[in-house]
């Protein structure tokens, strides 16, 4: 499993933080493009939505490849793609409808599964996706670890140190025999979702986790010291995993 160490760079304010994820964001997709001729670039929900903003305003919304972004969810809510719960929504609504990545290279969790309820079907088939693209060279899998490996994760955490849907004392931290696994009694409501396994998170080559509000600064001050094995605690990446906090969330370092 990769072992690289963890960077940290704290932001006046949202707004910065926002600015240098785009930035990050972009010159990550440059540089893939560049390689290999695709970006695969993993979401996550909440508020970090919100801060990609920047990329659908100049420069960035005129100059990044996005005909080449493939998209995906670290974690999803089990409901239907209209319902306010989903991420697909948030995504959707907030940030993939203003810029024009071709709708086949969206790769949202099954609708009709979800729509039924079925957690555990859609993590079947949600794995099942990105095996058939592991198979048409999409996503290539990790030399290191033998888990796909997607070229940027851009993630968050919750004040509970949780990350995708991996909560604190919940046995989905430890799965390895998956890709995608499901919860169904999640401590934060909806209780059915899908989430990438922590292997799965890890082999990205780059993994962002930007967290921001005084409410979370606790916890980030507990992962920063390594002081208890939360979830957030055991994010790494193959190349590099990097922090980005605003002065409210750092404000207990």
């Amino acid at each position: 499993m990769a072992t690289t160490r963890r960077k940290m760079i704290v932001f006046p304010s949202k707004n910065e933080l926002s600015e240098a994820m785009a930035k990050y964001t972009a010159n990550l997709s440059a540089k893939f493009c560049k390689q290999k001729g695709l970006f695969t670039v993993v979401l996550s929900g909440g508020d970090l939505i919100d801060w990609l903003s920047k990329l659908v305003q100049p420069p960035y919304i005129d100059s990044v490849e996005w005909s080449k972004w493939h998209v995906f969810w670290v974690d999803e809510r089990v409901c239907s793609w209209e319902d306010p719960d989903s991420n697909y929504k948030l995504a959707m609504d907030s940030f993939l409808s203003k810029v024009p990545i071709p709708h086949k290279n969206i790769y949202a969790i099954d609708k009709n599964s979800a729509t039924d309820g079925d957690a555990e079907h859609c993590a079947v088939l949600y794995e099942e996706c990105l095996k058939n693209l592991v198979k048409e060279n999409i996503i290539p899998i990790s030399p290191k670890t033998g888990y796909p490996q997607f070229d940027l994760q851009l993630l968050g955490m919750g004040p509970d140190g949780h990350m995708a849907s991996l909560f604190p004392g919940h046995p989905q931290i430890n799965v390895k025999d998956k890709w995608v696994t499901h919860i169904t009694d999640s401590p934060k409501p909806p209780p059915k979702r899908i989430t990438f396994t922590l292997p799965v998170i890890n082999s990205a080559l780059y993994n962002l986790m930007a967290v921001c509000d005084k409410e979370q600064a606790h916890v980030v001050s507990e992962i920063m010291k390594e002081n208890k094995p939360l979830p957030s605690a055991r994010l790494s990446a193959q190349v590099e995993n990097v922090w980005y906090l605003d002065q409210a969330a750092a404000s207990m370092l």
